[in-house]
């Protein structure tokens, strides 16, 4: 599935959608309001410093193991230091600089793949439960 996010009632619906798919495979209330949130964080952050991008939701095997899996991509600037970008509280806008931060929390894994000019590319999945 494919959210195109451009503005942030996109954010409410990629956020609508992930928490949907982490219920259908089984995840717990909390987990679901993890991975609600970690969406939200991540959309926000292409509206607020790329302007236009997307998430997708997949369910795809991860390190050996079934994964709820957010891909969110843009075009905008990127990152120009990764490591720095994952502190909390760093921040290059008028954010407070928990979007990445927090998102890693939230999640199982994050991954960032972004370089100036490039645009961002984080991947951050959370593992379905077992028996689900």
């Amino acid at each position: 599935m494919v959210i195109v996010v451009k503005m942030s009632g996109d954010i409410v619906t990629a956020r609508q959608a992930g928490r949907e798919l982490a219920a259908e495979l089984g995840f717990s209330l909390t987990d679901r309001t993890m991975i609600s949130t970690a969406i939200s964080e991540i959309a926000r952050n292409i509206t607020s410093y790329a302007g236009s991008g997307e998430i997708r939701l997949l369910v795809d095997d991860r390190e050996g193991r079934r994964a709820l899996v957010v891909q969110a991509q843009d075009q905008g600037p990127g990152i120009r230091d990764i490591a720095r970008a994952l502190d909390d509280g760093y921040s290059t806008g008028r954010g407070l600089g928990l979007g990445l931060p927090g998102a890693r929390r939230l999640m199982d894994r994050l991954i960032v793949d972004s370089a100036p000019g490039r645009g961002t590319l984080v991947e951050m999945w959370k593992w379905v439960p077992n028996g689900a």
